[in-house]
């Protein structure tokens, strides 16, 4: 019995920790009315969805406590400061809560660290305004250890609420030392998500430990039923 407790336990504690993901490009309406629903029925922290579909998923969910988030400057990073705002107030608008920004990698590796620390303030001020939770992408894995350090540090600096490793359509996604390098580079009232390639409890559960908050994955259910 105290066996069974603590495995309901746990798997409570870890579907509150995740993103219900779906970002696919073939994504269908049919599907966001499946994955809110499939939020609301396992506990998940929030859905995580393409920008078309924020108002359709805010609808959906607006009787339950799950958040709603959406992406920005998605995947590549390198739009524009003033459409990077532009798309943020557009979600805020429609009925996100939650806003997953990537950051200009380009930037990042010339060193431009002004031009990056704009970028990321300029959607953050604007979000916090609206009292919208921001958090930043960095795509790890194009990154060495000394970007992804300088990254956290102007993301404290622009004092967003999440750094995010990764935006899961690059060639890796979120790593257990990545998110150890993270969470050691932030203060602890800025938190740590990782997302890209969580599918199985175990990483999960790895990635926790390392020191994550939130979990970004589209396998949530594998993951609380394993």
């Amino acid at each position: 019995m105290e066996k069974i407790l603590t495995e309901i336990i746990t798997e409570m504690n870890i579907a509150s920790k995740i993103d219900h993901t779906i970002l696919k490009p073939e994504v269908t309406a049919i599907e966001i009315q499946q994955l809110c629903n499939e939020a609301m029925e396992y506990g998940f922290a929030a859905v995580c969805v393409p920008p078309m579909y924020v108002n359709e998923a805010k609808n959906f969910l607006a009787k339950s406590k799950v958040k709603v988030a959406t992406v920005v400057g998605f995947p590549l990073g390198y739009t524009n400061t003033l459409i990077k705002v532009s798309e943020a107030k557009k979600a805020i608008d429609d009925g996100a809560t939650e806003i997953d920004m990537v950051m200009n990698i380009s930037e990042i590796k010339n060193k431009q660290y002004k031009e990056v620390l704009d970028d990321i303030q300029s959607v953050t001020l604007m979000a916090h305004f609206h009292k919208t939770i921001v958090k930043v992408i960095l795509e790890t894995c194009l990154l060495t250890n000394e970007e992804i350090v300088r990254a956290c540090e102007l993301c404290e600096e622009a004092g967003v609420d999440f750094v995010k490793t990764s935006t899961g359509f690059s060639k890796e996604g979120a790593t257990v030392e990545a998110v150890k390098l993270i969470r050691e580079s932030l203060p602890k009232k800025i938190k740590v998500k990782a997302s890209g390639g969580i599918r199985t409890k175990e990483f999960a559960l790895q990635l926790i430990e390392a020191g994550a908050d939130r979990l970004g994955t589209s396998s949530g259910i594998s993951i609380i039923k394993e």
